[in-house]
C-alpha cells in the first residue's frame, strides 16, 4: 500500500451523496495511515480516528440504503447484507485486534489493507451497480444468517484443532479477492442423484508454511510444490469433517480436485452463486472457504491432483539438510487485459512459465486487480467494449499511485491515426495481435532487459 491513498474519479458513482461519503472515508484512511508511521503516535487518538471511521461507514451505509430504496433498486437486499457484513463481522474484528494489539503498527496497518481493499473493491463494483441497473447476482443465494453462523463456527473450529490456531472471522461475503501469495483449491463432490456440491478452499502460503512447521523459504520452488501438495491433502480432510458434522452433505462422494491458479478461480468464481463465501484471519495468515451447489453435473476445468501422502512428502522433505531449497528470484508481475478469453488463455499459455501472471477481461476488473496487486507490466487490449483501453490508461495515468504503471497495448488497428492516438497516452510499446506469440514474448522480455539495465 502507498504512502496515501489517493482519491480517483473513477470511484465516483454520480450520486452527490454516495460519492461525497466515499471521499471522506478515504480521507479518515488517509489520517489513519499518517498516524500509524508516527513513532510517537497517541493511542488516543487512533482509537478516535478509528471510532470516526466506523461512525462515518455506518451513517454511509444508511444514507446510500435510503437512496436505492427512494429509487426502487432491485439489488437493495444485497448491498443491505454486505453493509451489514462488514459493520458487524469485519469492522469488529480488526478493532479487537487493535484493542489487543495496543494499537501497533501492524495492526494499524492490517486495519487499513482490509478497510481500504474493501473501500475500493466495493465502490467499483456493487456501488457502481446502483446507476448501471446491473444485478448482483453472485449472492442471490447465500443461505439465512442462522445457518452461515453454524457453518462458521464449524469451520472455525476445525482451524483450531487442525492448525491450533485461534481464527477470527473477518467477513461472510469473501468476493473472490487475492489476498498475498495464494493456494487455491477446489473439490467437488457429486450425490447418487447427480446433484453437485463445490468446495473452494484458499489458503494464503505462509499459513500453510507456519502449520507445517515454520518453513521459511517459501519462494523456493520445491518448498512450493510440497506446500501445494500439503495443502491439497489439508483441503480434503477438512471436506470430509466438514461433511461429518451436516448429515446433508455425507451423501455426497469427492470426485475431483483441483489445484487452481488464481487467475482459474477467479474465473470460476465469479460465474458462481456460493451459499457459504468467508474469510478469516487465523493469526498466522488468510484462509477463505466457500462451498456451491448445483443441481446437476457439469463441466469443470482445472489441474486435478489427488495426493494421498502428501504430508509426509512435506515431513521427509523438511528433515533433508536442504541443499535444494535455493532461492528463486521473484517473477515479474504481468496483468494482460482482454475481452477475449482465448486471448487470456493463449497469453497465460504464453508467459505463466516466465512471469507470475494476472488476467482481466475487463477494464474496471484491470483496474481492482492493479488496487490490489501493482503489476509490473499491463498488457492491455486498445479495443475493448464498455471502458476501453485509452480509458484504462487515461484513468492509470490521473491516478498518482499508479500513473507510472508500465503499459504495452495489444491491438489489431495497426493504421497510422490509432498509433498516433494510441501513442498520445504514453504507453511503453504497441504491438499487432497478429504478431507470432514469439514475438510478442521476444518484446515483453527485451521491455524487462531494457529496464533492469536502466
Amino acid at each position: 500500500m502507498g504512502t496515501q491513498l489517493e482519491w480517483n474519479e473513477r470511484y465516483n458513482i454520480g450520486v452527490e451523496i454516495i460519492d461525497r461519503e466515499h471521499k471522506k472515508l478515504f480521507s479518515i484512511l488517509n489520517k489513519l495511515l499518517d498516524f500509524g508511521h508516527q513513532e510517537e503516535k497517541s493511542h488516543w487518538v487512533c482509537q478516535e480516528a478509528v471510532k470516526y471511521f466506523k461512525e462515518h461507514a455506518i451513517q454511509h451505509f444508511a444514507d446510500e440504503e435510503d437512496y436505492m430504496a427512494s429509487i426502487h433498486y432491485e439489488g437493495l437486499k444485497t448491498h443491505r447484507h454486505i453493509h451489514k457484513n462488514f459493520r458487524e463481522r469485519t469492522l469488529p474484528a480488526l478493532e479487537k485486534e487493535l484493542e489487543r494489539t495496543d494499537y501497533s503498527e501492524e495492526s494499524i496497518r492490517h486495519f487499513l489493507s482490509v478497510c481500504a481493499g474493501w473501500l475500493i473493491g466495493h465502490t467499483l463494483i456493487e456501488d457502481h451497480a446502483i446507476v448501471s441497473g446491473e444485478q448482483i447476482k453472485h449472492w442471490e443465494n447465500l443461505l439465512p444468517d442462522e445457518e452461515q453462523a453454524v457453518m462458521g463456527q464449524t469451520v472455525a473450529s476445525l482451524l483450531h484443532s487442525m492448525f491450533q490456531v485461534d481464527p477470527r472471522l473477518l467477513s461472510d461475503c469473501y468476493g473472490g479477492e487475492k489476498f498475498g501469495d495464494g493456494i487455491y483449491y477446489r473439490l467437488i463432490a457429486v450425490s447418487k442423484e447427480k446433484k453437485r456440491w463445490e468446495f473452494f478452499l484458499i489458503f494464503e502460503e505462509k499459513f500453510i508454511a507456519g502449520a507445517i512447521g515454520g518453513v521459511m523459504n517459501i519462494k523456493s520452488k520445491a518448498v512450493r510444490t510440497m506446500l501445494m501438495h500439503a495443502a491439497g491433502y489439508v483441503a480434503r480432510q477438512f471436506v470430509e469433517r466438514i461433511k461429518r458434522c451436516f448429515p446433508s452433505l455425507q451423501q455426497f462422494q469427492i470426485k475431483e480436485e483441483q489445484l487452481l491458479s488464481y487467475e482459474q478461480f477467479q474465473m470460476v468464481y465469479e460465474k458462481q452463486s456460493p451459499q457459504f463465501s468467508m474469510l478469516f484471519d487465523t493469526g498466522k495468515g488468510y484462509f477463505a472457504y466457500c462451498m456451491t451447489s448445483f443441481d446437476q453435473i457439469e463441466s469443470a476445468d482445472g489441474e486435478g491432483m489427488i495426493t494421498e501422502n502428501a504430508m509426509e512428502e512435506v515431513r521427509r522433505y523438511l528433515e533433508q539438510d536442504g541443499e535444494n531449497q535455493t532461492t528463486e528470484a521473484p517473477k515479474k508481475k504481468l496483468l494482460i487485459v482482454d475481452d477475449s478469453e482465448f486471448i487470456l488463455h493463449t497469453m497465460q499459455e504464453l508467459f505463466g512459465n516466465d512471469y507470475e501472471v494476472t488476467t482481466a477481461r475487463s477494464g474496471m476488473s484491470a483496474i481492482r486487480d492493479m488496487t490490489l496487486d501493482r503489476p509490473d507490466l499491463i498488457l492491455l487490449d486498445y479495443e475493448m467494449p464498455v471502458c476501453n483501453g485509452k480509458q484504462v490508461l487515461e484513468m492509470i495515468r490521473s491516478d498518482r499511485e499508479f500513473n507510472d504503471t508500465s503499459v504495452i497495448f495489444l491491438t489489431n488497428k495497426v493504421d497510422k491515426e490509432s498509433v498516433k492516438k494510441a501513442l498520445a497516452l504514453r504507453p511503453e510499446g504497441y504491438l499487432s495481435k497478429s504478431l507470432p506469440p514469439e514475438a510478442i514474448k521476444n518484446e515483453v522480455n527485451h521491455f524487462f532487459e531494457q529496464k533492469k539495465r536502466q
